[in-house]
């Protein structure tokens, strides 16, 4: 292979960026990176993006040099510009920072005072990498695929590749050196020093002319005034975990961002990111723990956010009045629950429900006080009613979404660690689970196996969404303003409906509590559902879709914009209709009241409809809640309550009173009242008699249930009315 000449590619380079354009609507030429350069002379501009798209169309040739050396072209491309950029300066540019200054100074003192035949040591010439205010950047063509990071191997050095993963780890944007000045303390001589490697070794002597003829060893002083800077954040980006062979466990890889690429990410996002891979040096301590072994990383030129499920882009776009249409039609709020989870049967209200937690309510913030917005669902149910598939559903759907389980993740794990940072040494929190759900939703699949002390790590979330840390001399609170869907099931395997509530859950009142709605999902043997239900399910298993419906299901991608859209708005409560909500949630308590009513009706119960209610307003885009929004909120409350009762009249017989009454005497006379007197079958009349009336009965129905036995021939009563014995 002939060796390239790399002037002839500058010059290629060059071209392209003068005389790319590209015509628009009216047919006249637009040039492209032309105008760029000028906003780049113009100091309006720091990052200029070349997309290798473009160059295809030039010259399809320097596109496979610029994938295959990538690095070497960035140079080539960053010399270009720096010598078309005088060309393309219109006017004067205002000195921006003090580099600018610094810089305008030595060239002034320079031209006044050096004789023009004079040569110098090229470490006392200014360094292109000090000179250039810009920053070059290539976006790899749309032909290139993704690799996944397992894939990323010793062939690819130097190279341009696309890796996707998920952000692990984003470091503080720190600054970082990338030329070192010095200043002479003999001959007051400058000498540069570009930096590479991530470390370096600063200079001593001083090598200028006059220093070296004088003998004179000049001492260098590091100037930071005079160095040159560059924004600098180390990301780490980990596999996903549908890219993981089976039995593997997921691979990462550090990612360098500099300048415009930073702050671009957090961790939890999915992203691709394109860039150069590249070795590590290591000199000096590091070098010897290491021994022979070397380190890989990888230098971003373009990050992408990405969608979690469609290998494309995260859709920000606006939505167009063609898709608002699609949307808004009649009954469009069944139409958007329906397509939540299409594959799955029924659960309509459920599936409501979780389009108003993926919307959210309206968090007020009055004066130091917080009241959050975020609505929290528990799905508890017997096993096989799709609760886990409608909570990687919504994994999918949401923006920003974690999916832990409940014996899979420690207190620590869901709310954050102490870790040792590889890079300083000094301690840092690392996020878990809830704060990298923060803005998002968060599924907990398992919530019922979950070990106690861990639950509790929940509680502070569910109501104050902050995390409060003292850990190793570390003080803070972190966001984690998260929706909580959780999924269980009952205390026993499946719900039992001999047991009360209270023991079928098994779950603290003060975690219940903050349960906006809680469903319990029944599997009841019914001959019609279960032909649906079974006609579905074979449905879906033969062609790997949802059965054809009354209207087609809106997908992911439009779904999400759609629910972005919803959020911007901020809808509030009319005062005639506070009137109407507290006047129901009073007439909810004393209900409760009265019917002994095992859910919890507490003062949050009431912060729920009124959360529920502006999810529903903000689903329609207005900005105030009506009272169909009150209702329907009211209705999804009392649906989760009506599948909590569940149906007694199937499962349990009401018993009369003269039957619970004489179960009360036959446990009294088996109690042992022989103990203390009596025969084993006997048992006294006012102890009787008080016992009843303390479980609730009258003392009339005491005597029926007396009479109607003692006809029975159960027991007889002696005359004078003081015992009973058993026959």
């Amino acid at each position: 292979m002939a060796p390239k000449d790399y002037l002839a590619e500058k010059e290629k380079s060059k071209r392209f960026l003068q005389e790319f354009y590209t015509d628009d609507e009216a047919g006249k030429k637009v040039f492209k990176y032309g105008a760029q350069l000028v906003t780049l002379a113009h100091r309006e501009q720091v990052a200029l993006h070349v997309d290798l798209d473009d160059v295809a169309e030039e010259d399809p040739e320097l596109v496979e040099s610029i994938c295959e050396n990538a690095k070497r072209y960035v140079g080539l491309f960053a010399d270009a510009i720096h010598d078309l950029l005088p060309e393309y300066r219109e006017r004067e540019v205002l000195a921006k920072d003090s580099l600018d200054v610094y810089i305008e100074h030595r060239l002034m003192m320079e031209q006044r005072g050096r004789d023009p035949a004079d040569t110098r040591d090229a470490r006392n010439q200014y360094p292109p990498e000090l000179m250039r205010r810009f920053e070059l950047y290539f976006k790899p063509p749309t032909t290139s695929k993704p690799k996944v990071v397992r894939d990323v191997r010793a062939e690819n050095i130097g190279q341009l590749v696309t890796v996707r993963g998920i952000v692990t780890r984003a470091t503080e944007v720190k600054p970082m050196m990338a030329v070192a000045t010095y200043t002479c303390d003999q001959c007051g001589a400058e000498t540069y020093q570009p930096i590479q490697s991530p470390s370096f070794m600063p200079l001593i002597m001083c090598p200028s002319q006059e220093c070296v003829t004088n003998k004179s060893g000049g001492r260098l002083y590091l100037q930071t005034r005079g160095s040159k800077f560059v924004k600098f954040q180390e990301l780490r980006i980990q596999e996903h975990s549908d890219q993981v062979p089976v039995g593997n466990i997921p691979r990462s890889m550090t990612v360098y961002a500099r300048g415009e690429n930073t702050r671009l990410t957090q961790p939890g996002d999915h992203v691709a990111i394109a860039g150069v891979f590249l070795p590590l040096l290591c000199t000096g301590f590091k070098q010897a723990v290491q021994g022979l072994l070397s380190e890989t990383y990888m230098e971003a030129h373009s990050i992408t956010l990405m969608n979690k499920t469609e290998d494309d882009e995260l859709g920000t776009e606006e939505l167009g009045e063609e898709e608002l249409r699609q949307i808004t039609e009649e009954d469009f709020y069944e139409k958007l629950a329906g397509s939540i989870a299409p594959e799955i049967f029924g659960h309509e209200d459920v599936k409501k429900a979780l389009l108003l937690l993926l919307v959210g309510g309206v968090q007020q913030a009055p004066k130091g006080m917080k009241i959050r917005g975020t609505i929290n669902i528990c799905l508890m149910g017997d096993p096989g009613v799709a609760k886990s598939q409608l909570l990687s559903y919504i994994d999918r759907l949401a923006p920003r979404s974690q999916y832990t389980t409940g014996r899979g993740s420690s207190g620590v794990g869901l709310t954050a660690a102490v870790m040792r940072d590889p890079l300083t040494g000094e301690m840092t929190l690392e996020g878990g689970a809830l704060v990298l759900a923060d803005q998002g939703v968060c599924c907990i699949d398992e919530f019922d196996k979950m070990a106690d002390g861990d639950r509790t790590a929940i509680h502070e979330v569910m109501e104050q969404q902050t995390i409060s840390i003292a850990k190793a001399g570390i003080m803070t609170s972190l966001n984690a303003r998260c929706s909580i869907l959780a999924a269980a099931n009952p205390a026993y395997g499946r719900y039992n409906p001999r047991k009360t509530l209270e023991q079928n859950i098994q779950l603290p009142a003060a975690l219940l509590s903050r349960f906006d709605l809680l469903w319990l999902i029944l599997d009841k043997p019914d001959a019609d559902s279960d032909l649906k239900l079974a006609q579905h399910i074979t449905y879906v298993h033969q062609h790997c879709r949802q059965p054809p419906t009354h209207f087609t299901p809106i997908d992911m991608k439009l779904m999400r914009r759609y629910i972005n859209l919803c959020k911007r708005h901020q809808p509030t409560v009319p005062e005639p209709l506070a009137d109407y909500i507290t006047a129901a949630y009073v007439e909810m308590r004393k209900e409760a009241r009265v019917s002994k009513d095992t859910t919890f009706t507490s003062a949050r119960t009431l912060l729920s409809i009124l959360r529920i209610a502006t999810a529903l307003a903000r689903l329609r885009l207005v900005d105030a809640v009506e009272k169909e929004d009150v209702n329907e909120a009211m209705r999804l409350m009392e649906m989760s309550k009506d599948s909590l009762q569940a149906d007694k009249s199937s499962t349990t017989r009401v018993q009369r009173p003269s039957d619970v009454i004489f179960s009360l005497l036959r446990e009294l006379a088996t109690e042992g009242v022989a103990g203390r007197g009596g025969a084993g079958g006997v048992v006294r009349m006012a102890e009787a008699e008080q016992r009843c009336v303390t479980r609730g009965f009258t003392p009339a129905q005491f005597q029926e249930a007396l009479e109607e036995y003692e006809e029975l021939n159960v027991w007889q009563v002696n005359q004078a009315r003081t015992r009973v014995t058993f026959v």
